[in-house]
C-alpha cells in the first residue's frame, strides 16, 4: 500500500510542480528563440547596410554623404546615383517591411530606432530628398507613408517648395 501512495505523492507533485515549471521553461525557449530569431534578422540588416556604406565609398566622388546639393554632375553619376539610392530605398524598406511594428517596446524599439536614424539621416541630404518621390514609385504603401513622414519631419520647407 506504501507503494501507491508514493506514487500518488509523486504524482500529485508532477501535476503541482512540474508541469507549471516545464510549461514556464518551455515558454521561455519559446521567447528566447523568438529574441534570437529577430537579433539575427537585425544582424543581417546592420550587414546590408554595411554593405551599402561600402558601395558610397566606392562612389566617393558622388559626394553621397554631404548635406548640400551637388552639382556638375555627368550623367554617369547621376544614373551611380540613382542606383545607388535605389538600393538604399530597397534597404530601408526591407527593413521597415521585417523589423518595424506599430508601438514597440524594450529591444524591438531600439533595433528600429536605428533604423530610424539612419532614414532620418538621409532625409536630410538634399540629393536623396530630390529624388525620393521618384524613389518611391512602386514601393509599399506604407514604407512611402513612413519615410515621407519622416522627410516632413527632417526638411519640411524643402518638400514644401516642390509641392
Amino acid at each position: 500500500m506504501g507503494s501507491k501512495e508514493t506514487w500518488e505523492l509523486l504524482s500529485f507533485i508532477v501535476t503541482v510542480i512540474g508541469l507549471p515549471l516545464a510549461i514556464t521553461v518551455f515558454l521561455w525557449e519559446q521567447r528566447r528563440e523568438r529574441n534570437n530569431e529577430e537579433e539575427e534578422e537585425y544582424q543581417l540588416l546592420a550587414d546590408a547596410y554595411n554593405d551599402f556604406l561600402k558601395v558610397v565609398l566606392d562612389n566617393a566622388d558622388l559626394h553621397l554623404r554631404s548635406h548640400g546639393t551637388i552639382s556638375n554632375l555627368t550623367a554617369d553619376q547621376e544614373e551611380r546615383m540613382l542606383v545607388i539610392f535605389d538600393m538604399l530605398i530597397s534597404l530601408f524598406e526591407r527593413a521597415y517591411l521585417v523589423a518595424y511594428q506599430p508601438n514597440m517596446s524594450g529591444e524591438k524599439a531600439r533595433r528600429w530606432n536605428s533604423w530610424e536614424d539612419y532614414m532620418r539621416d538621409w532625409c536630410r541630404r538634399d540629393e536623396f530628398l530630390n529624388r525620393l518621390p521618384t524613389l518611391l514609385r512602386g514601393e509599399d504603401p506604407a514604407f512611402s507613408g513612413y519615410i515621407m513622414r519622416l522627410a516632413l519631419e527632417e526638411k519640411p520647407d524643402h518638400l514644401r517648395e516642390r509641392q
